[in-house]
This record gives C-alpha cells, structure tokens and sequence, in this order.
C-alpha cells in the first residue's frame, strides 16, 4: 500500500474530479450534438475567500433544446494557512442534469474527498435517478445494475440502504428518485485502491446515465402538455427535497456564500408555486416556516421561474432560517453516517 502525505492525497483528490469532469462534459457535449443545438457547456468559475481557500470550476449547459439544467461542478476548499480549522481540504465533484425532455430522467452525483486537520481523510459517493414520468423498467435496470456491479458485494447492501434513507420525503411518503446509492465516510485503508474504485463508480454513473438518456430522447422525440407538467411537478418536488432536506447543500450554504449559485445549480428552471405552497400543511415545525419564506422569495407567477436573483434569494432564506432555528438542522436528511460538514469549517 502506497503511503501518501495529505497534501498529496488532496491533490491526488483534485486531478480525480477533473478527470471526471472532463469525461462527463464531453460526453454530454456530445448529447448535445446528436439530440440538440450543438452548444457546449460554458466554464464558470468560483473563488473562495479570492482564491486563498481554493475555490472551483462549473460547466453549465447552454443548450436549452436538451436541457431544462445542468451543471457538472468541481471544487477544492482547503485551510492550508489556518492550522484551527478543524478542515484542512475537501475536494468533489457534484453533478445534475435536468433534461428538457420529460421522458429523459435527471440525476444527481457527488464524489468527494475530506481530509480532516491531523485524521484521517474518507470518501463519499452518491448517484441517484430521478425520473420526472414514470421510468421505464429498463431505464431503472441499467441504473441498478451499474450501482450493484459499481458498489460490488462488499458496499452494495449499505449504499442502497442509506440512499434509500436519506433520499426519502417523509412527508410525501415517497423518495426522490427510483435508485439511489449513498456510501458516506468510506475508507478500506488504502487508498490508491479506493481511488481507483472511485473514480471508476463515478465514470460508471456517467456512462449508464448517458445510456439511458440516449434511448429515452431516440424513443421520444415529442411529448405532450401532460407530460410536461408532471415534469413541473417533480421539479417541483426536487427544490422541495434539495432546500428542505438535502444536507449537504444546506451544508454548502451555511458555510459560506460565496458559490451560492453553483450550489443551488441543482434547480429546475420552473416549479409549480401551487403546488409547493399545499405542502405547507405537512410541514413539522419549524420547517413550516423555512417553506412559507422559500414560496415568498419566489416569482409570483405559476410556473414561477428560478433565475439567478431567485436563487440568491432562495438561499438567504436557507442561511436566516437555520440561524433562528439551529436545532431544525436535526430534520434533514441523512444515511447512517451523519457528516459534520459545517463545523468542520469553523
């Protein structure tokens, strides 16, 4: 087993996300050739504290024939001249597609790599697939069997279980998507392997989703009004479950606002505003009031759009709501393991 020092293991970390960004970007650049307006996705980048804590890269789609969203980000955070913090570098790559096309699924990824001050560092993976119709049984079959020949016999049972859980609505009674794998703080000890098993599980994400995709836009090439606002509904119920629930980009937001838009790139572009206000009423307390003020920084029309200024909104209303009611941060989502994301940067 090869010995590495952190930094090393940090920058190891690095090139392996932008390997795999590269990967996914030309692959959906390609998408777009064959199924849309052949415009590739545009680099954005983002600093952190003006680059002296790193900062990343996003590719957002420009081709709005294929894609309703998309965003294939990349980050490195690190506290290298800051020995108190209890972080010393975190390195991922987090991704989501939202295609045009209701019959093609969106889906969601992150692989990441923690490096704790004096610790030692773990892994986390996630991949999930999440259909606005109802999928065909194929499509959820290529995705299963990727994450079960993925995970392997060792990892499989407990990523599938703890998808299951932290991807579950409880108020909905349902879970975001129809497969979901989740493997938090994972380390075998060694490291060039889990490396490899990572980068590989992440690549092979890309290629089953790609797959699906491909059929679902050469299968469907039209679809009808109905089809398109259950689309808006699921969009709807995946800012629900992103600005309600998701830990890590409530994480995200907590710990600083200087990538909000990167963060909240997981957005569809319209949500069903009607909708999203009738689920008020199944809302525990205080979460109540966190859905109250996301509706009320909404647009007031139904669709109601999320623009740039929408999500900036959106996510002060994140930050204001956990700082009045810290001990709602207890109601979110999570697998077995639950990350210590935002005091890790304290």
């Amino acid at each position: 087993m090869q010995i590495y020092a952190k930094e090393n293991e940090a920058k190891l970390a690095n090139e392996l996300v932008r390997r795999v960004q590269d990967y996914f970007v030309k692959k959906l650049n390609a998408m777009s050739v064959e199924f849309g307006e052949a415009k590739e996705f545009k680099a954005l980048t983002w600093l952190r504290d003006e680059g002296s804590h790193g900062g990343g890269v996003r590719f957002e789609a420009q081709d709005e024939t294929l894609f309703n969203r998309a965003s294939v980000n990349i980050s490195q955070v690190h506290y290298d001249d800051d020995p108190t913090k209890n972080l010393s570098s975190a390195t991922a790559i987090s991704c989501i597609i939202h295609p045009k096309n209701p019959h093609a699924p969106s889906m969601h990824m992150h692989f990441s790599w923690t490096q704790l001050r004096g610790k030692t560092g773990y892994w986390r993976l996630m991949a999930d697939l999440n259909p606005s119709l109802l999928p065909s049984q194929k499509a959820k079959e290529i995705f299963d069997a990727m994450l079960a020949n993925s995970a392997g016999n060792l990892y499989l049972e407990e990523g599938l279980a703890q998808g299951e859980r932290y991807f579950n609505i409880p108020v909905l009674g349902r879970t975001r998507g129809v497969s979901h794998f989740y493997l938090e703080d994972f380390n075998s000890g060694d490291f060039d392997a889990d490396k490899s098993y990572v980068e590989q599980f992440a690549k092979n994400v890309v290629d089953a989703y790609v797959s699906i995709v491909s059929k679902a836009l050469e299968e469907n090439k039209t679809y009808t009004a109905e089809e398109q606002a259950k689309q808006l509904d699921y969009h709807t119920l995946y800012l629900f479950q992103v600005l309600t629930l998701d830990r890590g980009t409530t994480s995200g937001l907590l710990v600083h606002n200087q990538n909000d838009i990167g963060i909240m790139g997981s957005i569809p572009s319209h949500i069903n505003r009607e909708l999203l206000t009738s689920w008020i009423p199944k809302m525990p307390k205080p979460q109540d009031k966190l859905l109250e003020a996301l509706i009320d920084a909404l647009p007031k029309q139904n669709p109601s759009p999320i623009d740039i200024e929408t999500k900036r909104r959106l996510a002060d209303v994140v930050r204001r709501h956990y700082a009045e009611y810290p001990e709602a941060l207890s109601q979110q989502a999570s697998g077995k393991v639950i990350p210590t994301t935002v005091e890790n940067h304290l």
